[in-house]
């Protein structure tokens, strides 16, 4: 009978001492995981008028002396004048995409397709003065 209660006694230290080793590498996982995402908050996210002017420039060279300027100016002019959120990020779309203001209408919701001609209309004279007075 002293056998088995030893026996249940040693049993139960080397469950308890198992529960507490998985608790408290379970802490250590989360402590790590905390650490990882306060190591990546610092990091910051590209900044959209240096990628737009990225990815645009390439398709301004051979056209333009002075292709990141001329996006440059598209960006912070031509889709400035553009209230709507969804017809300008289709615009700065399209410009990087193509190297000239385009919207395709797949770009846009449907709700907002009609008013793709104003849009137009609207950055038709930022548009011409970016690409043939850059510095006004």
């Amino acid at each position: 009978m002293f056998l088995r209660i030893c026996g249940a006694v040693i049993v139960s230290c080397f469950v308890l001492a198992g529960s507490a080793r998985a608790q408290i590498q379970q802490t250590q996982i989360q402590q790590t995981q905390v650490q990882q995402v306060q190591f990546r908050a610092p990091l910051k996210l590209p900044d959209p008028r240096g990628e737009f002017i990225r990815l645009c420039a390439p398709h301004m060279v051979g056209r333009w002396a002075h292709p990141e300027s001329v996006c440059g100016c598209l960006h912070d002019h031509a889709a400035a004048v553009v209230e709507d959120n969804d017809l300008r990020e289709a615009l700065l779309r399209g410009i990087s995409e193509t190297g000239v203001p385009t919207i395709e209408t797949a770009w846009v919701p449907a709700s907002k397709q009609s008013e793709i001609g104003a849009t137009f209309t609207k950055i038709a004279k930022p548009t011409l003065q970016c690409m043939f007075e850059p510095a006004n």
